[in-house]
């Protein structure tokens, strides 16, 4: 007669993927403890996994009744809602998932703001909601923000498209200030990170910079190849992998200050095995100029 121990067979049930068994001990651990959240949480799993999205939806509702503040409950309810199509909903309890650090909601709810469902299409907060899940390392969302880098940076893509994504970018850069209501930014501060770091903020210094940098902006990149080089004090060693990392990503996306600075690292062997051949293909699509004068420079060292 123990409704935990009901639950705990449950769970070792969905492990081994048997809903029907899984189903019928969880639904007995709700009836001798009709408060048990987690059973109602675990039967809702079940049941979506056993193709009855409906009768998820209510248990995953009863959980949320009994725990308010379930941040999984919020993300999955509102994944079957937006398979449901009800798309304000989804997206609300998306963006409180989302707020409360859950990667997955944070990607959905980027998604949602850049096809409008259930909410005002808004790019910018992709971007934004984007840049939170893949900070957790969620790919498809990395993957979306790279997409969308290339949106931005491809001369094959129509001006209005590419004018969009690049403001997207802009947008996102100017809302981070919002983060840091301690901080009033002049005329003279283009990006937040630079403020930060003249600040000696270390421990937010270098996130800024990166996000900053993932969101195409030239001068958080020639910052950020500064502190690849030469470090900062104690708080980062040269050649940080984080921030090679950044450049790699944005070079291979398009964007030309970052092929730029790549090229250089690669050249001359920065924390890197110095590759000629590859830093020769980094600066493929550059105008000439910029090659003519990079490869003089590696020429003297």
């Amino acid at each position: 007669n123990g409704a935990r121990a009901h639950l705990q067979l449950g769970v070792i049930l969905m492990a081994k993927q048997d809903w029907r068994a899984a189903a019928s001990v969880l639904k007995e651990a709700t009836r001798l403890d009709p408060e048990l959240t987690q059973a109602y949480y675990s039967l809702g799993s079940v049941q979506y996994s056993s193709g009855n999205p409906k009768t998820a939806i209510e248990s995953y509702r009863r959980a949320l009744e009994l725990q308010p503040q379930f941040p999984d409950a919020k993300y999955r309810l509102g994944l079957l809602l937006k398979l449901t199509k009800q798309h304000q909903e989804a997206a609300r309890l998306m963006e409180e998932a989302a707020n409360a650090g859950i990667p997955q909601a944070q990607f959905f709810l980027g998604n949602a703001f850049k096809s409008g469902q259930g909410v005002e299409k808004n790019l910018a907060l992709a971007v934004f909601w984007w840049s939170k899940a893949a900070e957790s390392e969620h790919q498809a969302a990395a993957d979306a923000l790279s997409k969308l880098r290339r949106q931005a940076l491809s001369g094959k893509k129509a001006a209005r498209a590419r004018t969009e994504a690049f403001d997207a970018f802009k947008t996102y850069r100017d809302r981070l200030w919002e983060e840091f209501p301690d901080y009033t930014r002049s005329d003279d501060d283009v990006i937040l990170g630079t403020r930060l770091l003249h600040d000696n903020r270390p421990d937010v210094a270098l996130p800024v910079l990166l996000q900053e940098c993932y969101s195409l902006s030239e001068e958080a990149q020639t910052y950020l190849a500064r502190l690849y080089e030469s470090g900062w004090d104690e708080h980062l060693a040269p050649f940080d992998r984080a921030i090679l990392s950044c450049l790699e990503t944005t070079a291979a996306d398009g964007f030309l200050p970052a092929k730029k600075l790549l090229a250089r690292i690669y050249g001359k062997g920065l924390g890197v095995a110095q590759d000629l051949k590859k830093t020769r293909t980094i600066l493929k699509g550059l105008p000439k100029q910029d090659i003519k004068s990079i490869l003089a420079e590696l020429d003297e060292s």
